[in-house]
């Protein structure tokens, strides 16, 4: 009896997600079909955004937002490898591991504008003084800005996994490569990395989305300014900024529509990612065994 209520309940909480999901997308289609009436696919290539003139476009917004996830990416990577390694391999059942990861994990549970608000006073001034020193159009905001805050955001999120995948490495494993002679090194690169890289994608896929759709840090910090960047130090939008700037302020039902579109390919872009993660992971997972 027990087994078929738990059984119940399982496949009831998956088919209310499926369901909620599936309403989300047909709710965001209607209000913004307006958009895609005007617009139909070629919204994504349509590089204007100009709300006076009944001129949108997606692409600004999707450059941007691509631009701050990737550059994000790349900065966080190497130290949320270090980390994992420090208290997953190097320092493994230390008592001040502990600590740690629990200062960690606090830093993961930081609200998003915490961190907006750290950019906008110290981060925005350090980037303008490097501006000025590249002699670059000192904005202090911008592409780079944003990228850096959603570095130091994503970094807890990717290093907590790896370092959970790196602490199921069997002991026995990373002993006899020491008996046969290796050095930390070799058990890093040839038994930690080869054993955990489902793991070390899966974090990498999770930080990425969590940048992906970042709204309020990136708000407070990129600049807001609806055309494509020229260059990693220019103010810029993500799809989430604009929508988060300008929905409250939108008056024409083209513009409203306009916004829910952008939602919309926001959320089916975040789908395939998603989609995407996690039929890698399954393939490395196979190749692994």
């Amino acid at each position: 009896m027990r087994d078929r209520v738990f059984k119940f309940l399982v496949y009831a909480g998956g088919a209310m997600i499926a369901l909620l999901a599936i309403f989300m997308f047909i709710s965001m289609f209607i209000a913004s079909l307006p958009a895609i009436k005007a617009f139909g696919l070629k919204f994504v290539f349509l590089k204007e955004w100009n709300p006076v003139q009944g001129k949108f476009g997606l692409l600004p917004f999707l450059i941007g937002t691509l631009l701050t996830s990737i550059i994000a990416l790349i900065l966080s990577l190497p130290f949320s490898l270090a980390l994992s390694l420090f208290s997953g391999f190097y320092y493994r059942g230390r008592r001040f591991i502990r600590l740690f990861t629990y200062t960690e994990d606090l830093l993961a549970g930081i609200p998003s504008v915490i961190y907006g608000l750290f950019g906008l006073f110290y981060l925005v001034p350090l980037i303008r003084s490097l501006e000025m020193k590249l002699h670059v159009t000192p904005f202090g905001v911008g592409i780079l800005t944003a990228s850096v805050v959603l570095a130091i955001m994503i970094i807890p999120y990717s290093s907590q996994i790896i370092r959970d995948v790196i602490k199921m490495v069997p002991k026995d494993v990373e002993e006899a490569g020491y008996a046969l002679g290796a050095t930390r090194f070799d058990i890093i690169s040839r038994v930690i990395f080869p054993y955990s890289r489902s793991g070390i994608l899966a974090g990498i896929l999770l930080a990425f989305g969590r940048a992906f759709g970042e709204t309020m840090a990136v708000t407070m910090v990129i600049g807001n300014y609806s055309v494509i960047p020229k260059s990693i130090f220019a103010p810029a939008n993500t799809m989430a900024s604009v929508i988060a700037n300008e929905f409250t302020e939108a008056v024409g039902s083209l513009h409203i529509a306009s916004l829910i579109y952008i939602a919309l390919w926001l959320f089916m872009i975040s789908i395939i990612f998603n989609m995407l993660g996690k039929v890698v992971v399954k393939k490395l997972e196979v190749t692994g065994e």
